[in-house]
């Protein structure tokens, strides 16, 4: 039999093309379930000690330059008591509020929700100068002890290096 020339090769017949588009929704669905299944069952991720260890130091930064900046404009610190109460928890997500007027008024939005407790220390110090530090808090294993950042400003302005106490707890 002579081979057959590009001519009379027969295009592939549309139930082909059709099964295979099929296969390949019925694969995506198939996915899509058991992505949502596994949330639902499983929960989302939480965030391991260490991401929440970089986490915190970026957070403490942001509140810090919020705080140095409303003084720039307006003159004076703010104290913030902590926010949200209790401490968030084994590495939990919790809502902040945006309409905790405090914070809101210093410009600090760290997001909808947030793993970390927030406070904003406004002492004098013995030569009358303001003293300041900005905290955050976290339980990121969930057993009660806070690691806690810290970053203090100084009269000038000036950030210490973030400091860590029992990170990883």
């Amino acid at each position: 039999m002579p081979p057959e020339s590009p001519a009379d090769a027969k295009p592939p017949s549309a139930p082909r093309g059709n099964r295979a588009v099929a296969l390949g929704l019925i694969g995506a669905v198939v996915a899509g379930v058991a992505l949502a299944l596994a949330v639902m069952f499983f929960g989302p991720r939480r965030p391991s000690p260490e991401e929440l260890a970089h986490e915190a130091r970026i957070q403490v930064l942001a509140l810090c330059d919020a705080v140095q900046s409303y003084r720039d404009e307006h003159g004076d610190y703010v104290p913030i008591a902590p926010f949200p109460v209790p401490v968030p928890k084994g590495g939990e997500s919790v809502p902040f509020a945006h309409d905790h007027e405090d914070f809101h008024r210093i410009g600090f939005e760290p997001g909808p929700t947030v793993h970390f407790q927030f406070e904003v220390a406004v002492q004098e110090s013995p030569v009358g100068e303001p003293e300041v530090s900005c905290l955050a808090r976290v339980d990121a294993d969930g057993d009660g002890l806070n690691a806690v950042y810290r970053i203090r400003l100084d009269a000038n302005g000036m950030t210490s290096a973030v400091e860590a106490e029992h990170e990883g707890e």
